[in-house]
């Protein structure tokens, strides 16, 4: 199954897989460089940090080659649901016992960033939005125990 994505999730993977590639991938290797021509490999801790580090960065830039090419990436933009909470919807929710207003969007695992307000199509809050409307309740169990939130609006990018 190919995971979603939205153009802007896309849009922003591309532009890391851009950055380690032609950034980081060169000052690693010349990190690697530097160090071999300090001697002995074997005891040369900067030599094996910045092989450690170089591991990284290959493994971070073939995640995302392979996500990418398996990405089916959705404008929400040319979305039309209505008022229905599918993929990409941004949810203003309102929670029912503190009063606290969130703000999230729905969006492809690879994509997901809480603290951006980013929550993946798979998690439970979000499974529980999906299909919902504005005006609707939803409860939640969460590790602190069962939330409630009213859905206060719904909107997409534009």
């Amino acid at each position: 199954m190919r995971a979603p994505l939205t153009l802007k999730g896309s849009q922003r993977l591309r532009e890391e897989l851009e950055h380690l590639k032609s950034v980081k991938r060169p000052a690693v290797i010349l990190a690697i460089a530097e160090a071999r021509a300090h001697g002995d490999l074997k005891e040369n801790a900067e030599y094996h940090a910045a092989r450690e580090q170089q591991g990284f960065i290959e493994g971070r830039i073939k995640e995302l080659e392979s996500a990418l090419s398996h990405a089916h990436v959705i404008d929400t933009a040319k979305l039309n649901p209505g008022d229905k909470i599918v993929f990409g919807a941004i949810v203003e929710l309102s929670d029912v016992d503190s009063g606290d207003e969130v703000t999230y969007q729905i969006v492809g695992d690879l994509e997901s960033d809480i603290k951006a307000g980013l929550i993946s199509v798979s998690a439970p809050i979000a499974r529980a939005l999906i299909g919902k409307r504005e005006g609707d309740a939803i409860t939640i169990t969460a590790p602190g125990g069962e939330r409630s939130y009213e859905i206060v609006a719904v909107r997409y990018d534009a």
